[in-house]
Formats: structure tokens, sequence, C-alpha cells
């Protein structure tokens, strides 16, 4: 393009000269980590469950004996701890930060880890926010981390496209919700991660339907699926889908998320095993 100026970590376009350079913009691990597989868990907007999906999928893996962990770089908003019930504060050495676990070992960090007052607002420009998640990365102590889930935040600013470039991300799973709105923006998520190079290894449909508790009639409020079309027309191996479940909101509420043994991300989970594993 005539008008680059070769300043790849402020530009989204998939061209030969981010084909060249896109492992420079990569940032080092801490000496003493070692992450296997990291990936990304997306959404073309907010409210549509992603960091339920994270924490669901961090848990079933850990289930599975593999060592999981998840850095949460939704840093204005960040809600991992609260979903597993961690209170304690992250503490730090010379050698670099310590992530908190959860009680089934799961390694975790988060803004709010760090934070005096977890309802303290951050506000913090975009440079500041994706400086932070870099350090979350390259200082934190993430032991032997077999699947890294990176909670992001909506949209395709400026973390993802950080953590797009900066971390070694081995592929995404996309959250939506079947408005055909959400749809249709959970199409930009997907394009974004084309242009980075980056494979969509699943799509995960939040409040896909309702189980009558009463008839066991199932209801679909929010419309009709479209989670297979978009798989469909973007090659995308992998679907799945929760349910609107009182048990699952009355768990993440009480800070017992692990303790979700539904078989909705079964098929997402299969294939990180598969893929990567």
């Amino acid at each position: 393009m005539s008008e680059c100026n070769h300043d790849c970590s402020s530009c989204s376009e998939n061209c030969a000269s981010r084909e060249q350079s896109r492992e420079s913009f990569l940032v080092p691990q801490n000496e003493l980590s070692n992450v296997k597989n990291v990936i990304g868990v997306v959404s073309g907007k907010g409210g549509v469950g992603k960091s339920l999906v994270t924490s669901l999928l961090a848990a079933i893996m850990q289930r599975r004996g593999y060592k999981t962990a998840i850095l949460d770089a939704d840093v204005t908003g960040p809600s991992i701890p609260k979903t597993f019930g961690i209170t304690e504060k992250a503490e730090g050495s010379d050698m670099g930060i310590v992530p908190v676990f959860s009680k089934t070992g799961i390694e975790i960090m988060s803004v709010n880890l760090l934070l005096e007052d977890e309802t303290e607002p951050v506000v913090w420009r975009g440079p500041v926010i994706a400086g932070t998640v870099k350090q979350f990365w390259q200082d934190v102590i993430w032991n032997d981390v077999d699947y890294m889930f990176v909670d992001m935040p909506p949209g395709t600013g400026d973390v993802p496209l950080t953590v797009f470039q900066s971390l070694p991300v081995a592929g995404i799973i996309v959250v939506t919700s079947p408005q055909e709105l959400v749809g249709m923006i959970v199409e930009k998520a997907v394009k974004m991660a084309g242009m980075m190079d980056i494979p969509v290894l699943g799509v995960v449909e939040n409040m896909a339907s309702f189980k009558c508790p009463d008839c066991g009639k199932v209801h679909r409020i929010f419309g009709e699926s479209h989670v297979e079309e978009i798989a469909e027309k973007y090659g995308i191996p992998t679907t799945a889908s929760i349910p609107i479940d009182a048990e699952i909101a009355e768990k993440c509420d009480e800070g017992r998320i692990e303790e979700c043994k539904g078989d909705w991300l079964d098929p997402i989970a299969d294939t990180l095993a598969e893929k990567l594993g």
C-alpha cells in the first residue's frame, strides 16, 4: 500500500509487511513462565457472556486434567475474580507477579487483583490499558500452563489488537447471542481475526434458549439461532450453545463457577484438545 507507514502496531491490514513482521511484535513471556497455548475469547459487543464462556472453558479443561489460566484483558470491566469468588490480592517480587489460584488451581490475573478496592473504576486511556495487558503477559509468572484463556473486552479496538499482535495467540473463540444484530457485529470480530491471520476455533451462542421448568417446553426468547449460519459462512469448525439457566447465574454471582458441570461447551473443549493438545 502506497500510504503504508510500516507501523503495524496501529494497523489491522493483512498485507505482506504484516506477514513478515508479526513475530517482531510478540512480547516474550516472563523467563519463569511456560504457557503452551493462548486462546482469545472475543465478542463483537458487550453483554453476550464472554467472561462466562472464558470461565467455563478454563474450568472444563482443568477438570480434564490440563493446567489452565485466565488473563483478564478486560481491564476496565474485570469480572473474572468475582466469578471465581477470589478476594485475595496478587503479590509479587523482583522476579515478577504471582497469579492468584482458584479453588481448583486455575491461575488468574486481573486488574481487580491489584486494586485495593475492587469497586474503584479504572479510568485509563487506551495505551495505558494496552500496556497493562502486555505486563500481565510479560511480568506475571505463569507456571506450566497448557491453555491460557484471554478474556478480551468487547469490540475490535486497542486491546484485541494488542493481544493479537503481542501474544502468541493460537486461535480465538467468538461469543455471540441469537439476535441478528449481534450476529452482524460478531462477523466484525471474525473478519478482524482473519486480517490478523488468527484462526477462529469455535463460536459459542449464549442465552440460546430457555427450558420451562414446569412444562419442559423450550423457548427461544431472543429469537432463532444464527450460529450455524455464521460458522458455515466463515468455515468455523465448531459451535456450541449455552441456555438461559438460573443455576449458571447463581453460581457466577456466588463465585462458584467451577461447580457448573453442564456439557454445553464440550464440543469447544474437544476442538481445543484435538487441534492444540
